[in-house]
């Protein structure tokens, strides 16, 4: 992804998440809870922790069902995020005694449902650059003018892909059923391995000792233990990758849609904001779509980031665009070797589909610098990632 939308505009440089506290994340909230209900919002904060060991570890305090907890988005875990998960069975006084590292309860109060994904209006992000130029300042704001009037390119981004950015090769090879090579890109390439102790496995893994690679492996790395545990014991590759948690399995297959995704954006950046014949437009304020027959027509309302053009998550239930459109859409997916029917994966880990906007509406901008340090604040709606107006901002393959 080296194109970006504000190409004419130099970049302010520098780094991120130094520490989590540069980067801090609020979850804005669809609804309030109303006070009555068997289930208790949470409003959380926590710090250097992913959002399912945050999850775990307050299902341990609480002795319940980590199963039964609920939430509306995953937060990174080298920030300092707030969110709101749902417990259940709990009451107010329970919640805010915990006392848990790295994690803090902020409020509680009940509701009669269970939180479930997606049930956020967005995201308010407070963001630390630091290492830029006296000019910086300057130069966010031209960036971040442009990205107000046009939308935001709604890549996923790098990390979206895992830690060894292969996250869509894995979901790509359980697609093509090929689970000798996902079980390769599981375990890693040596090569692009930084701990000792899993990049000795992955080269004795690769070598096919097996005994070995499953001794070298870390502690934390209970699925890649298994993995290799399940080969070691003579079942087949399929059976082995099959047999990890159903989780992980839709995570991998995910990434390989949200790879496909980006490659629709980068493919339609330059004029990102334009309807065409045949798409499939997305209503900001609703999440629908409709087909779109008058593009002319249409595109006054783009103009003011009420509809945008939307590219597929591909699934099996997904409508694909048609006309100018459509003919791009499946263009890549003949490209890739594969059809929509492929995403019906069976076993939990079938996939749907669903259309998503090319670009995205960012709101709340403020913006300030300290010597080398610029402070970025601003607000994207649910499923977007702040990478994606940060990438645009610092440039960092320019």
């Amino acid at each position: 992804m080296a194109k970006y939308l504000t190409a004419k505009h130099p970049g302010t440089g520098g780094s991120i998440k130094t520490c989590p506290e540069d980067f801090m994340v609020e979850e804005l909230p669809l609804y309030a809870a109303c006070g009555e209900g068997e289930h208790l919002y949470l409003e959380v904060e926590k710090c250097g922790l992913t959002t399912f060991e945050a999850l775990k570890r307050i299902a341990r305090a609480l002795q319940i069902d980590e199963r039964a907890m609920g939430y509306a988005g995953l937060k990174d875990a080298q920030a300092t995020t707030k969110q709101f998960i749902s417990v259940p069975g709990c009451s107010p006084e329970q919640a805010l005694a915990l006392q848990l590292e790295g994690i803090r309860i902020l409020s509680a109060r009940k509701h009669r449902n269970k939180l479930r994904l997606g049930h956020l209006a967005g995201n308010q992000f407070t963001i630390v650059i630091r290492g830029v130029d006296s000019d910086a300042l300057e130069k966010a704001r031209d960036i971040l003018h442009i990205l107000e009037m046009t939308g935001v390119p709604n890549f996923f981004g790098e990390q979206r892909y895992g830690s060894l950015g292969n996250s869509h090769l894995i979901g790509q090879a359980i697609l093509q059923k090929n689970f000798e090579q996902a079980a390769a890109h599981i375990i890693g390439d040596p090569d692009k391995i930084v701990h000792p102790g899993w990049q000795k496995a992955a080269t004795l893994f690769s070598e096919n000792r097996l005994s070995e690679a499953e001794e070298a492996l870390p502690p934390r790395m209970r699925d890649e233990r298994n993995l290799i545990r399940n080969l070691r014991q003579g079942r087949s590759h399929e059976d082995a990758v099959r047999r990890l948690p159903g989780k992980l399995l839709r995570l991998y297959v995910s990434a390989y849609q949200s790879h496909l995704f980006d490659r629709m954006v980068a493919m339609r950046l330059d004029a990102i904001e334009t309807l065409w014949d045949g798409d499939l437009a997305y209503k900001h304020d609703n999440g629908a779509c409709f087909l779109v027959t008058d593009p002319a027509g249409e595109q006054p309302r783009a103009d003011r980031l009420e509809i945008s053009p939307t590219a597929p998550l591909p699934g099996y239930k997904v409508k694909l665009a048609e006309a100018q459109a459509g003919i791009l859409e499946q263009a890549l997916l003949v490209k890739e070797g594969i059809q929509l029917e492929d995403f019906r994966l069976g076993s939990g880990i079938s996939m749907p589909g669903e259309r998503r906007p090319l670009r995205i509406p960012i709101s709340a901008i403020v913006t300030s610098q300290q010597g080398d340090q610029l402070t970025l604040s601003f607000a994207l709606p649910k499923g977007s990632f702040a990478t994606s107006v940060l990438r645009e901002v610092m440039k960092p393959d320019a």
